[in-house]
């Protein structure tokens, strides 16, 4: 795959960091797992580790991505105070258990999970009341949940998609708009880049031989350098659009999104 390619999909990262608060992850795993199976044989240590990867690889790319989106966001006034902390404690806790796991689990066992954690998020987005059209009257707590800050965490860091699937429904169904909601998928996604990209520098190290020429432990870091350049390229392209979107239309442009990615990481 060209340089020129994945600088365009490190584009389409910003855009959906700004617009859907993806941070990337949902772009960036199916791209670099792809790229790495398509010029790696079944046996070689980059193969067998193409999925550890490739969500290592999005969660330090959503570092960048991220931080840019929340600090935009911030100055524009576009974040709703007061569902931020102590969440974000809660998530990073999640995040150091998540990227322990990511460690043990085989590449394809991180791909199936991602695949059904993918499926299941569909699933209760469609059929579930109260993500497609919103209630804004119900205004529920949902800062000081650790449980739920926890499991965002885990599941964030293991698949590398930032928290946003889990964030943006929990907020979406605390009465927020879909502009609102995607805005705090950002704040909410750093623990989650901060901590992960740390975790899986140091366990790729410790747990992986034979990765190491252009790789900072698990994260591939051309990729990491060309996704980065173009993510923030693409979030100041978005960021005249974000809360323009219909809120209703916002919603079912997700859900679509997701099906893509899903259609994507099923096609190996």
């Amino acid at each position: 795959m060209s340089l020129l390619i994945l600088a365009a999909f490190g584009c389409l990262t910003g855009v959906t960091t700004v617009l859907f608060g993806f941070g990337g992850g949902f772009v960036v795993v199916p791209l670099v797992y792809h790229v790495l199976i398509s010029g790696h044989s079944p046996g070689e240590p980059v193969y067998d580790s193409a999925m550890q990867i490739a969500v290592a690889t999005s969660t330090a790319v959503m570092v960048i991505s991220a931080s840019m989106a929340t600090f935009k966001q911030h100055r524009a006034a576009k974040l709703v105070r007061g569902y931020i902390w102590p969440l974000a404690g809660y998530i990073a806790l999640g995040s150091v258990a998540g990227a322990v796991l990511a460690s043990a689990m085989s590449s394809n066992g991180i791909r199936i999970a991602f695949m059904v954690y993918l499926g299941l998020t569909i699933a209760d987005c469609l059929f579930r009341e109260g993500f497609l059209q919103n209630s804004v009257h119900t205004k529920r707590n949902v800062r000081a949940i650790p449980i739920k800050g926890v499991t965002i965490g885990t599941v964030a860091t293991l698949l590398g998609v930032g928290g946003s699937v889990m964030t943006v429904p929990l907020m979406r169904r605390a009465g927020l708009s879909m502009a609102q909601s995607s805005a705090l998928a950002n704040p909410l996604s750093m623990p989650v880049a901060l901590v992960g990209s740390l975790m899986y520098a140091a366990t790729g190290q410790l747990e992986t031989a034979g990765i190491n020429n252009g790789f900072l432990g698990y994260i591939y870091l051309p990729a990491f350098g060309l996704l980065t350049v173009g993510s923030l390229i693409g979030v100041r392209l978005a960021l005249p659009l974000a809360g323009r979107i219909p809120d209703k239309l916002h919603a079912h442009i997700y859900v679509a999104l997701l099906i893509l990615v899903l259609l994507a990481l099923c096609i190996n």
